[in-house]
Order: C-alpha cells, then structure tokens, then sequence
C-alpha cells in the first residue's frame, strides 16, 4: 500500500478560472516556481460556472495550504476572500482579466501572471478591511473587498459590452457610463454608524474600502482599506450639465461644497432605496436592491504579497 509522502515545505493552492487562464504553459511553470522556492507540488483547482471558486477554497483549506491564490478577475477573488476571511491563510493574487480592482489598489500592476505568482511565493503577509453586504431581507450577506454601488455605477457594470471589454479593456466601461447618463433619481434614506443622515434625491450610492476603481480612477481618496472605515458617496446630479458638476466634485478637491456630490464615512451603513436599483459588488452586477446593508469586518483577511521593489520576470 502506497504511503502519503510528508510534506517538506510550504503549499500553495491556485483556484483560477480557466476561461481567464493565461495559457497552457501557465501551470507548469507555477509547479517550477514553486520547486525552486522550496515549496510543495500546488494544488491546481479550477473555479467552474456551479461554483466559482467558494468550493475551491474550501477545498484548498482543508488540504492544509499555506495560500491560496485567486487566479481570475474581481469574481474569483471575492468568492476565495469569502471563504478565506477570519481564517489564518493567506491569499495571494494572479490578476487576470480587466477590472482586477483589488491588484490595483493593492499596487499589484503586473500584467505578467508568472511574475505574480512569483512575488506571492517570495511575498510577506499583510491583513486588510474586509466589508460584509446584506441586500434587502438576506439573512446572510456577501463581502467585498473594494467598493460596492446601488443605481448609477450598477448600472454601468450591468451594460458593459462583454466583447468591447475583450477588446478595449476598462473602456468598455466609459462607453456603458455614457449610455446610462440619463435616468430618474431616486430617493435614498443613508443611516451611518445608527445615525440617520436624512432624505436625498439621487442616481446611486457608493460604499467603498479601497480608493481606486476602473481605470485607476481614485473614487475615494481618503479610503484605507486597513483602517476600519467605511467611506461612502452619492451621486445627485442637477439639471442640465448635472454629471459635470458630478465629476467635478467625484475629482475635484471641493466635495465639501458640491452639491452634486456627498461624502461620509463610518463603520456601518444602511442605504434604503424607494425603488429597486441596479447593484454591484466588486465591479460585478447582482441584479436589483432596494436596500445596502455593510459593516467593517477590520483586518480580516491576510494578503501575501511582494510589499516592495521593482518586479521581476
């Protein structure tokens, strides 16, 4: 009977999407990665349309792995994050595909998978915010890592042309923003941290715990996704050349006094909408809400990653 042979080093786990997979030659080279930085043989899991990835990482913790990475887009990181949240494994990043908005904000900008899975063997450990969502009547929520939204920028995700973004990447967002310009506000009731911040007319709502969305665009400049702290926003454009003064506030350095715009800030917040409004996670479309639920869960998960110096291929 054959005998299970000990473990000698460390383990990593790769749960990636292999619609996203960066080519056939991709998990080869990991496993010689992984042989000359002394760690094991990797557990090689593949996300599926059933499961994407929840069951993967599950899978991967109860082998004992030291990290496991999220190899794919903003979906597949959130799913392993899920389950990796308040446990003491580690996760490590492959960012593939366009949003990759986690990677950003993390400064993890390499377009080279074999130089990211590099840098998480070779990585140190570091712990972020993780932020819980409930959406209308669920009794159990969903995280996220970066920002979720209710109206405007939902709809944006909702409206991206798939093969556009194939082909032109994070545009293919502009492209879908400017096509849902026009629409009705509705009005949104914000309590934060138990304090109702009253009525407002508006055309969505934005919950972030990272600064940086699409195209490295800083939503939330004052976001730390270490500090414990929810940063919120509404969009509320006025009249004619509404989504200017929008812009203008989203970017400018005068929020304070645009009308168009509104930040605040807490640990928890309850956003109740008159009427169901597109919603997404993450930068992925989940259908329709009329009520955003979140709460800080600080210093959550552990990321490992290449902290500092210049990547190498």
């Amino acid at each position: 009977m054959a005998q299970t042979q000990p473990r000698q080093g460390k383990r990593a786990a790769v749960v990636i999407n292999p619609i996203k997979s960066p080519g056939d030659d991709f998990k080869p080279t990991f496993s010689g990665l992984c042989a000359d930085a002394g760690w094991d043989e990797p557990l090689w899991l593949e996300t599926t349309k059933d499961d994407p990835g929840r069951g993967q990482t599950k899978e991967a913790l109860d082998a004992g792995v030291d990290v496991v990475i999220a190899a794919g887009g903003d979906g597949t990181v959130r799913c392993v994050a899920g389950v990796l949240a308040g446990t003491d494994t580690a996760m490590g990043l492959v960012p593939l595909g366009t949003g990759n908005l986690l990677a950003r904000n993390l400064g993890i900008f390499s377009t080279a998978p074999v130089t990211a899975a590099r840098n998480v063997l070779h990585g140190t450990e570091t712990k972020i915010d993780v932020v819980q969502a409930r959406l209308d009547d669920e009794e159990h929520g969903r995280i996220f890592l970066v920002a979720a939204g209710l109206g405007y920028d939902a709809s944006i995700m909702a409206d991206a042309v798939e093969g556009l973004k194939d082909r032109v990447g994070w545009l293919a967002y502009v492209e879908s923003g400017i096509r849902n310009l026009s629409g009705k506000p509705v009005t949104a009731r914000i309590t934060v941290d138990g304090k109702e911040e009253g009525h407002r007319k508006v055309r969505g709502v934005m919950v972030g715990n990272c600064g940086k969305l699409m195209g490295g665009v800083e939503i939330f400049p004052g976001a730390v996704n270490t500090d414990g702290i929810l940063d919120l926003l509404t969009l509320a454009p006025h009249g004619r050349f509404g989504w200017i003064s929008v812009i203008a506030g989203v970017l400018g350095k005068n929020k304070s006094t645009n009308r168009s715009v509104r930040s605040l800030s807490g640990k928890t917040a309850d956003i109740v909408l008159d009427r169901p409004q597109e919603f997404q996670l993450d930068g992925d479309h989940l259908g329709q809400a009329t009520r955003l639920r979140v709460s800080v869960d600080p210093l959550a998960l552990t990321i490992r990653m290449k902290t500092s110096g210049p990547d190498t291929d």
